[in-house]
């Protein structure tokens, strides 16, 4: 294109250097405005990724049959998953639990009713189908205490279900957007074995007490809190530590084991469906949304910068570098079992295999289908209980006196 100044000097009319002046501005202001965009996406990309928000709904309840206890849902991935499963509702009931799939069609699934709901029930049709299960420790029926560890930030709640002669403790560490109530379903195996378990809390999860900026760190600063519980079980005459993580509890578990001066008490660590890399993690979720690929990359950008974190309102960057483990995988000490669904459908498997072909000396996966994320024990009960016992087994981590019992 003729500039303006060219086209003057070229004796132009000032009819065409108007024009192309004006086409030169509407295209600056075009470009200007795609830019604009792309920052305003991206920004709200980076600080979803790292504000913790509420529980949302992914499915809506089509049918309640009270007289049958039977619930209908709207058909997903998820919501046709064989095995019990958890439903977080509102209304006159806030949790149901969900048993087999009775019928099923190309949008809707039947399940049946394992929480007894009456004729009176009044319940809002979205809702969000959960691998949770049991939702309080009192579901258990084994003996418990409420604790508060004394973490960096302040008291962090956590549960303690004691077992055996407390010489071996497992640490269970939940997720993203969840409590430590998802670490329920592992309590039964470990009391069974006698090992005692504690399910903690961490900073910005709804129940331990906020950083500063309120915002996750992806693991970068949460396995404080976690190490800080590790203390908690020493001082509780823990001897042998055992860590277990769901998702990004299992990123946090990692950054435990690589930088905690506890290093030497934890003889193992258990991770379910976990996050070994967040790049990949948040690579395959832009996939997922169909985002443009500036805009993964500038959120992916502003989110690992010291500038990007005031845009985020996350308090520092994330240090992406610390938290890739397959990167960082001459640095692990401890032996680490994997279980993880090949079709997880939102931390994608990959990275956990690699972890397995940068350390065969020390970790172990055990490869799902179907079974998606954090759904693995609801899916196949049998095969995650006997996965990690065999492993405990034959890390020398089941106490004498649970062998003597069985």
């Amino acid at each position: 294109m003729t500039s303006p100044r060219r086209a003057a000097s070229s004796g132009a009319s000032p009819a065409l250097v108007a024009g192309v002046r004006a086409a030169l501005t509407v295209m600056s202001a075009a470009l200007a405005g795609v830019l604009a965009v792309l920052a305003v996406l991206s920004t709200r990309v980076a600080r979803r990724v790292v504000t913790p928000a509420d529980r949302v709904a992914d499915t809506r309840i089509l049918a309640l049959d009270t007289a049958a206890q039977t619930i209908t849902l709207e058909r997903t991935d998820d919501t046709v998953l064989p095995g019990r499963y958890g439903l977080f509702t509102s209304g006159t009931e806030n949790y149901l639990k969900l048993g087999s799939v009775l019928a099923q069609d190309a949008v809707s699934v039947k399940r049946k009713l394992l929480t007894h709901v009456g004729p009176q029930a009044r319940i809002s049709r979205d809702a969000a189908f959960s691998g949770w299960y049991f939702d309080r420790p009192e579901d258990l029926q084994l003996p418990f205490s409420s604790e508060l560890i004394g973490s960096p930030l302040g008291p962090c709640p956590a549960w303690l279900f004691p077992a055996g002669d407390g010489d071996v403790w497992v640490i269970a560490v939940h997720g993203r957007g969840t409590t430590r109530a998802e670490c329920l379903r592992a309590v039964p195996l470990f009391h069974g074995l006698g090992i005692t378990s504690l399910l903690v809390s961490y900073r910005n999860d709804g129940e331990a007490p906020r950083s500063r900026a309120g915002t996750y760190t992806l693991g970068a600063t949460e396995w404080r809190d976690v190490d800080a519980a590790v203390g908690f079980a020493r001082r509780r005459g823990a001897r042998r530590i055992i860590l277990m993580g769901w998702s990004m509890g299992g990123a946090i578990v990692l950054q435990l084991a690589l930088n905690s001066a506890h290093r030497n008490v934890v003889a193992g660590i258990v991770l379910e469906s976990p996050v070994i890399d967040w790049r990949i993690v948040l690579d395959y979720q832009a996939r997922m949304l169909k985002l443009p690929a500036p805009v993964k990359d500038l959120a992916l950008g502003a989110l690992g910068s010291e500038w990007g974190s005031t845009i985020t309102r996350a308090g520092g960057r994330i240090p992406f570098e610390q938290l890739d483990v397959v990167a960082r995988a001459d640095e692990l000490q401890h032996p680490i079992l994997i279980l993880h669904s090949d079709d997880d459908g939102f931390v994608p498997s990959d990275a956990s295999h690699d972890l397995v072909v940068a350390r065969p000396d020390l970790v172990e996966m055990q490869v799902f289908e179907v079974a998606r994320h954090t759904k693995l024990w609801n899916y196949d009960q049998e095969r995650w209980t006997a996965s990690i016992r065999d492993w405990l087994d034959r890390q020398g981590l089941i106490p004498a006196s649970a062998d003597a019992d069985s």
